[in-house]
């Protein structure tokens, strides 16, 4: 009973109680979660409270919500009600405590959802590999020398630790993607302003989105279902209905026109991440390979606009406390905060084209594959390395295939390819705007099928 939806069944049927579930969460969080620094603070007494509130709805007969008793927890830049947000930063330490809960958050609780506490992330979600300066790095539970990946590496490494079966993270760049194929489970980055980011802690507005991790397709689908709908306070929030995914699942997806993303998707990654794209395009009989044009320049657009952005929003601060922010974090900043106007502008038109050239290519395709990161996790520290004969940046490097698709708000699902003695790796689905139930039905295959897989890591030290 390791996923959510079983957890919530069982709650609900009242063979485990919420109490009980909570109190297994925490303990596990206390002896195992310094092996893997996820969390930043732990929620203890509200969560049992919530808990004990949930076994007595269900004592009296009333609906305890789809998420019944689940423990969960969330990025440290999700407000939580009566803690400080800190969005990995020391200088927001200093901050008032948030007096609402992030609406996410808050409609996780609705549901009947635990919340357990805040987890670690690169300051300010500028990163990929979730080594911070002032609370340290996540490991990652395959293997405790490596990253966890970022910047949601505390969600992640704590769905595949097993600390908690839901987690929330954000995703700029591919900060919910690279995450969850280096550690192994399935992270969904849904279409931009399809969920609301109101009380969470933006680096970048036009590229932010919020998502969940989970082990299952079922649980992800449950999740973006509950969190679905608009909200006044988040002014990028559509107003589109929700569109239930969990029960269009099990359809037949024999419709579903699939390809392989092609030209720059399949160069400067490890053959193994090459290997895992395929392995998940024989399973699905897919053979047809496409192109998206340009999307080196729209990653190096991607950096000019985030840059700008996220240097925008912490100016005062990078003028007033330079010292008091991560070493990597402030230089990135000043860098951007230096890129002239026009670059920005030009960077936004050329995204405006690139947009309707995708847009283009899936009118003739429904879901594209293509990998997350182009290597397994990389070791803590690790400052380079050498693919196609040439010495890279490692940190920048894991989003080379993330951030052409965030760039335009598609919706993009990594799912887990587990490999046998080796790290694991993940695959990119991809759709058009708001067609986020095509891509949960072909993981949902996938699953089925065996090819995609998070299985619960029991032991970390082996």
């Amino acid at each position: 009973m390791n996923d959510a939806v079983s957890i919530a069944a069982a709650v609900r049927e009242g063979k485990v109680s919420a109490v009980d579930v909570t109190k297994a969460a925490l303990a596990r969080i206390a002896t195992r979660n310094h092996l893997f620094n996820c969390f930043t603070t732990i929620t203890a007494e509200t969560a049992l409270t919530d808990a004990a509130r949930i076994d007595r709805e269900i004592a009296q007969g009333n609906n305890s919500g789809t998420l019944a008793g689940v423990p969960f927890a969330v990025k440290n830049l999700f407000d939580i009600a009566g803690l400080t947000t800190l969005a990995g930063s020391k200088i927001n330490v200093e901050n008032p405590a948030a007096s609402l809960d992030a609406t996410a958050v808050a409609k996780l609780k609705q549901a009947g959802a635990v919340l357990i506490g805040a987890l670690n992330m690169d300051e300010y979600a500028y990163g990929f590999v979730t080594e911070n300066s002032h609370y340290g790095a996540t490991h990652n539970p395959h293997d405790l020398q490596r990253v966890a990946g970022g910047s949601s590496g505390g969600s992640a490494a704590a769905v595949a630790a097993g600390l908690v079966p839901l987690t929330l993270g954000s995703d700029t760049n591919g900060s919910i993607r690279v995450p969850a194929a280096l550690c192994g489970v399935f992270g969904f980055k849904p279409t931009y302003g399809r969920l609301s980011r109101a009380g969470v802690a933006l680096f970048s507005s036009s590229f932010d989105h919020i998502g969940p991790f989970a082990r299952s397709v079922q649980d992800i689908a449950t999740v973006f279902d509950v969190l679905q709908g608009e909200d006044d306070r988040d002014p990028i929030c559509t107003k589109r209905p929700p569109e239930l995914c969990l029960p269009q699942l099990k359809q037949d997806i024999s419709g579903i026109r699939i390809a392989i993303a092609a030209d720059y998707f399949t160069k400067g990654a490890e053959l193994e991440a090459l290997a895992a794209v395929q392995e998940v395009a024989d399973a699905l009989n897919v053979t047809e390979y496409v192109i998206i044009p340009e999307a080196h320049r729209a990653r190096a657009a991607a950096f000019v606009i985030t840059a700008s952005e996220g240097a925008n929003l912490h100016l005062e601060k990078l003028r007033l406390r330079p010292q008091d922010f991560d070493p990597a974090t402030r230089d990135r900043f000043l860098a951007g905060a230096l890129i002239p106007n026009s670059w920005y502008l030009q960077a936004q038109r050329f995204r405006r084209w690139y947009r309707d050239r995708v847009r283009e290519v899936l009118q003739n395709v429904d879901v594209i594959l293509a990998p997350t990161t182009p290597i397994s996790a990389p070791l803590i520290g690790q400052q380079t390395m050498i693919l196609d004969g040439q010495e890279i940046l490692v940190r920048p490097h894991l989003g080379l295939f993330t951030q052409p698709l965030s760039f335009i708000g598609l919706p993009v699902l990594s799912v887990p390819i587990q490999r046998q003695n080796a790290l694991p790796l993940g695959v990119q689905l991809i759709a058009a705007p708001y067609n986020e139930a095509l891509i949960l039905r072909v993981a949902a295959a996938l699953e089925a099928k065996g090819v995609v897989s998070a299985p619960l890591i029991l032991d970390p030290l082996q």
